[in-house]
This record gives structure tokens, sequence and C-alpha cells, in this order.
């Protein structure tokens, strides 16, 4: 008998042993492909009503007819990309693959969007996946059908993806979008950031998790073998030697630069015609406290060729507000310091020294020992960076309230870097050179950066799990998987470079928005003619609804100013005082589910798995305009002076009448040829309130002085109300790109 057992026991180790074998070694994963492009078409006469749902709204209807106002998304990622492949692993509520085909299909059905572009990371981009990109993308414009009235224009790209871990080295992140898909205007391969960022795109391996998540979550085992092969080819492709010229490289190695100089310098050796698009600039999970935009407005760091729109909103939130408070301050030998809360602001330092306080007076010591003890929390949190929240042991999303955000922000960015503000950009100067200083001239677009492969998710506010990046792990295995410390009165020290916990990333869920989209006026549908709008900059950006905006200076010198109209995105010189003229009409009321052609294309299952049962619907009723904003700002006319002094937000506002048909206004500065300064106009269009996900962010409740009491995080995974929503009240809008007027002689 005790023979038998032990047989028994030695071959059911040997099945185990076995089994964990095959984990390790991974015979099973499979490569995760580009998917299939949907051969049908979305119907003419579908295509054709988009456009006369605006095309005689303008200001001007003879004249603005020769263009259109189309609407798309330029940065969408699939999961090509590491993170949003692990965003849609089954222990983080994701569903499976999204491939750059879904990316296509969720354009042209779901979201019905006039153009797009495919933005994944250029630092997992492999060779392999790469020309598997291209090819999608092809794909996609070839079953988009006539080449001068597509259904949908897809334009191939990538993003720049680099963080510095100190504000003098911090570059952010960068969209390159390329105009052309035939072979020879497509470069043999992206350009990926160099940095830490770089390393863990590049060298993530499971190591044991190849065996523990499959067996943990065995009925979804195939999605983490598939992510072990995924890690696997990215680790082997090889980086690139260096090289003076990029041609010269071999075509099967992944490339990477430091900097966005080193960057457009690459794209210049490669000649493809390219636009570069700055985004998520404030978001606090990427960029270092105390990031400006001082780096790259150097000479060396900026090509105004390349580099001329910036994306002002998108699913990570909002990022055009300057304010000048700041997360840490220093002193005049450059120590950090934790700054004193104000009415419109609370570091988190600070508030790490108020939790550190409370649980060490609950505990009964003296309040000197408790003001001594919060002063080393502050002194903590500031040494650990990003990494400042591990500080307080056992600490919880609630116990941080709402400070490191803006307050007064619309849907803030989490951890808003306002010194990387839109706003910001347009105020600074760089002044190495007194007798030429640089200064962006960005035009504002907004867009999704949805990481599940669907672009332009913002048509209708729901899913969050899906038209936005909130998540949350699936149920409590995950959640206690690696319990932290336990509360305790003192605080502990963390260094910056310390692997994060869960918290952050579960904190910033309820800044994850359904994302915008950018819009253009175009002279029509094709490619060449959304290229050449995008090169004029009369591009605007919308918080997801599909607003209409037109934008103009008119001419001083003519009564109607019609016939040299300078519209959103232009230059000019001037020493008159400029008039202009705005018209806002709200976006189209979505009616639920999808038009019948879509379930015909798409078939039931998929428009359930892609779409969610929910697509761009228009009825024939439009949103109300709440008001139009005007925005001035004067650039800075010496180094360190304030931005704040330079920024008038609203500048002016003017209230609408509540018309369907919209709104329409004219304005003049008065004071443009006395100050005798250049100066920077943009509009926004607000719409009456409606409810958006996300749109309370952390939904604090305040007391009657106005600071924050108790915060009701919006929570994913199984932490998640199922009766929750998210849904808060918003004013939507829309940006208008800039118009730079400078001062001078126009005679």
């Amino acid at each position: 008998m005790l023979k038998r057992i032990a047989i028994a026991i030695a071959l059911t180790l040997v099945v185990i042993a076995g089994l964990l074998g095959s984990l390790w070694i991974n015979p099973y994963g499979q490569h995760e492909g580009p998917g299939e492009v949907t051969k049908a078409r979305a119907p003419a006469d579908e295509v054709e009503s988009r456009a006369r749902a605006q095309r005689d709204l303008g200001p001007e209807p003879a004249i603005h007819r020769e263009k259109q106002i189309l609407f798309g998304d330029l940065h969408v990622h699939t999961t090509f990309s590491s993170d949003a492949f692990f965003l849609n692993l089954p222990l983080l509520q994701g569903v499976g693959a999204h491939p750059p085909a879904d990316a296509c299909d969720f354009a042209r059905f779901c979201s019905a969007l006039d153009f797009w572009s495919i933005n994944d990371h250029a630092e997992s981009l492999t060779p392999r996946r790469w020309q598997e990109t291209i090819e999608t993308i092809r794909q996609c414009n070839a079953v988009g059908g006539e080449a001068k009235n597509p259904d949908t224009v897809a334009f191939l790209g990538w993003e720049w993806t680099q963080v510095g871990s100190t504000p003098e080295e911090h570059y952010g992140h960068k969209n390159v979008i390329l105009r052309g898909t035939a072979p020879s205007q497509v470069p043999t391969r992206p350009i990926a950031a160099r940095g830490a960022n770089y390393a863990t795109f590049r060298t993530t391996d499971l190591g044991l998790g190849r065996i523990v998540l499959p067996l943990i979550d065995f009925p979804n085992r195939q999605r983490y073998l598939d992510l072990d092969v995924y890690f696997r080819e990215t680790r082997a492709a090889p980086d690139c030697p260096p090289a003076d010229d990029v041609r010269s490289l071999p075509a099967d190695c992944v490339e990477a630069v430091a900097t966005p100089g080193e960057l457009f310098e690459k794209l210049d050796q490669w000649g493809f015609e390219s636009i570069v698009i700055p985004h998520g600039t404030t978001w606090g999970a990427t960029a270092p406290r105390g990031a400006s935009w001082a780096p790259q407005l150097r000479a060396s760091q900026h090509d105004a060729r390349l580099q001329t729109m910036i994306e002002v909103y998108s699913g990570h939130g909002g990022s055009e507000e300057y304010r000048d408070w700041r997360h840490v301050e220093f002193d005049d030998e450059g120590a950090a310091r934790c700054p004193p809360p104000r009415k419109d602001f609370t570091a988190g330092c600070w508030r790490a020294g108020e939790v550190i306080r409370q649980r060490c007076l609950d505990a009964g010591e003296t309040a000197d020992e408790c003001e001594s003890r919060a002063a080393v929390a502050r002194r903590h949190h500031v040494a650990a960076g990003g990494n400042g929240f591990m500080v307080v042991p056992g600490q919880q999303l609630e116990d941080w309230l709402d400070s490191g955000q803006c307050r007064d922000c619309f849907t803030p960015a989490y951890g808003y870097r306002p010194g990387m503000s839109v706003q910001a950009a347009l105020a600074a100067r760089d002044f190495s050179d007194s007798a030429q200083p640089t200064r962006f001239r960005f035009g504002l677009i907004a867009s999704s950066d949805n990481h599940s492969a669907r672009p332009g998710t913002g048509y209708k506010e729901m899913g969050r799990e899906g038209m936005s990046d909130n998540r949350g792990v699936r149920d409590a295995v995950w959640g206690e998987w690696l319990p932290g410390p336990e509360p305790a009165p003192e605080s502990i020290a963390v260094a910056p470079t310390d692997p994060q916990a869960p918290a952050g990333a579960e904190r910033s869920a309820s800044f994850m928005v359904t994302g915008g989209l950018v819009a253009l006026h175009a002279e029509g549908r094709d490619r060449d003619a959304i290229w050449k709008a995008l090169e004029r900059k009369e591009v605007y950006g919308t918080s997801g609804p599909r607003i209409l905006l037109w934008f103009d200076l008119l001419d001083p010198l003519t009564e109607a100013g019609v016939a040299s109209r300078l519209p959103m995105g232009g230059s000019t010189v001037m020493h008159t005082n400029p008039r202009f003229r705005v018209r806002a009409v709200g976006a189209l009321e979505q009616s639920p589910g999808c038009p019948d052609s879509v379930e015909a294309a798409l078939g039931a299952e998929r428009l359930a798995e892609l779409c969610m049962e929910e697509c761009y619907y228009p009825s024939d009723r439009r949103q109300l305009i709440e008001r139009i904003e005007v925005v001035r700002i004067r650039p800075q006319t010496a180094a360190r002076e304030p931005l704040s002094q330079r920024i008038e937000d609203p500048w002016l506002t003017f209230a609408c009448e509540p018309d369907p048909s919209g709104c329409s206004v004219e304005f003049a500065d008065s004071e443009f040829a006395s100050a005798e300064t250049d100066t920077v106009y943009y509009v926004r269009a607000v719409q009456r309130a409606s409810a958006a996900v996300n749109g309370g962010n952390l939904r604090c409740r305040r007391d009657s002085g106005g600071s924050c009491i108790e915060v009701q995080p919006c929570r994913g995974g199984y932490h998640r109300d199922p009766a929750d929503g998210c849904l808060s009240e918003i004013e939507e809008r829309a940006w208008s790109s800039p118009i730079f007027v400078d001062y001078g002689d126009d005679r």
C-alpha cells in the first residue's frame, strides 16, 4: 500500500513539475497579431450627413462652406503598447486583446470619426509589431472607400515616451504623426525615448509571474502566457548601434534617443512629412514635481517646423490652465521644502504631515511631539518624489483628501503640474539669445489617449472601464496579493526609486475621463485636405462632444472683415487694435444604441464587444452653448517675469442666449496698440452642464469655507459599486487654436 501511495505521489509530482516547467519555458504563449479589419464600409449617406450637420452653420455660410469641420483622434493605443497590454489583462478587468485592427473598426463604426492615428509606444514596437502596424493602417485606409471621400482616414504614428527624473531633464511624451503610408513615406522603425522609461518598457520580465499568474487565474491562463511571449519578443529585439544617419542602421533593431532635439534630427534625416505633438504635459504620474517648459524652450530642443500643436485635453484630463502654486518649493540654496497650504491648493507633502499629526494625537502623544512628527513626514514626502504617498504607513486613498490636485481647474490631470500647462507654454519665452528669444506657437487639439484601441471614446458618457482608462484589480485575491504596512503614527523614509505600490495608480483612476477630440476646418475629407488643415493649425479641441467652433481675426481695414479674415491658428503682425469674431454651436444630442448599419457591418457579437453596444448616433437636437470665454496671453518680455502676470483667463466672457442654432460674438482688443506687445488670443466655447464620467474627480465634500473634508473616489475593480457610474456634471467645452498677433508695423 505504501509503495502504491509513493508511486502516486511521485507521479503527481512529475505532473506538477511538468506543468510548472511548461509554464516556465512557455511553449503555449502566442504572438499577438494585428487583428482583422472589417471589410464593410460605412454607408455614404451617413458620412454625408455628418458633414451636412455643420456645413451651413458657420458665421458666413457662403465663405465657410468651402471648408467643413472634421473630427478625429490623434492619440490612440492598442495592446501593441505594453502598458495597454497589461491594463487589459483579466486581473484588471480587461477583456483581452485590443490590436490595431480594433482601433480601425472602432473609429469607422463605433465613434464614426473622420480621421484618427495610431500611437503605440515606440519603446514597445519591435520591428515585427511596427510592420504589422503599418500594414493594418494601410488596410484601414484601403477599406475606407474612395480617396476623396473616405469614411475614415487613418494616419500612422507612434508615441515618444520620455520621463525625466528631475525637472531639468524632463521633456515629456510626444506623438509623432506621419503624413503618408506608402513604403517610400514611412521610416524603417519608430524612434523611442531613451532613459528609465525605455529600460522599463524594453527589459520587463515576468519572472515567477509566468507561473503564478496562469495558475492563479487558470481560466484566463492564455492571456498571461501571451503576455510572457510579448515581453520575450520585446526583450529579444536588439538596440540599434550608434550611427550618424538613420538610413545606415539595420532594419531589425530598436532605435532610441534621449532628447527632443535628437528626435527632430532623426525625423529630418528620414525626410518624411511629420508632425510632433506634446501631450499629457501636466500629468503628475509622468512629470516630476517642479517640471516646466524651460528645458525644451531652448532652440536646441524645439523645432517649430515639426512641433506645431499641443494636446490640451485627453482621457487623462486637462492640461490647459496655469496656476502659480507648486508641489515643492526651493530655497536659495536649491533645497526642496514643503509649501504651506493655500486656499486653492494643498501640497501632498503637507497632507502627509497632517495625517501623521492626527494619528499621533489619537495615540495620546503631546501636541509638540505630534508637530515634530508632522514636520518629519513633510520632509519624508518631499524626499520621496513620486513615491510620496508611501511615507504614510497603511495609508488609504481617503486620507489624502484633494491634496496635490488642482481644485479649480476643468477636469484636471492627476497630480497637476501647472508649470507644464498649455497656458504656461504659450506665455513662456527663452531669453538665452536676447536678440531672438524663442517661444512656442502651438495650435490646440484634444484626443483620447485611450489604451483599449478605441479612438474617439468621448461621444457618450458611459462604460468607464473601456471608454476610459479607469481600471482596478478584479477581486480581493489580486488586491491583497502584496499587503501594505499597518497604519502607524510615524512616517517612514522612502526612496524615489523604490517600487511603487498600487495606491498611487488607484487614486489616479478618479481622474480618468472618456477623452477628447481634435477638430479641424478642412477643404475636403481626404488625407491631403486633413493634413493641410493640420499644417495651418486651423484646428481645435473638444472635451468629447462635437461642438462646432469658428474663431477669426477680422481685417481692421474693412467693414465686414470677410475678404482677408485670419482663422484660428494663424499669425500676423499689426500695430492697430485687432477685432475678432467667434461662433459656436452645441454638439448634437445622442440617441441610445447604434445605427442599424453598424450591426450589419460588425455583427451583434462584435458590436457588443467593441462598441459596448453604444455608438455615435446623433439626433437632430443640439446642446446649448452657455458662454464664450476669451483668454489673452502676453508672452514674457523678460526672464523670470511671473507667468501669472502674463495670462488673463478669462479676459472676456460673453453669456449666450439659449439658442440651439448657436452663439456668435464679436470683440476687439482696445489695449493692443497702446500695450505695444505681442499677444496671443484663444477662445473657449462652453456647453450647458451635463453628466460626465469622473467629472467630479475625487468628489469632495466641502465645508463652509470650501475645504475638502471627505472624498468619494471613483474606485475600480472589486472595490467598485456597480450602481455608481462615477457621473458628475461638468461644462463640456471646445478650445480654439490661438491667433498670434505680434506687435509691429503691418503697413
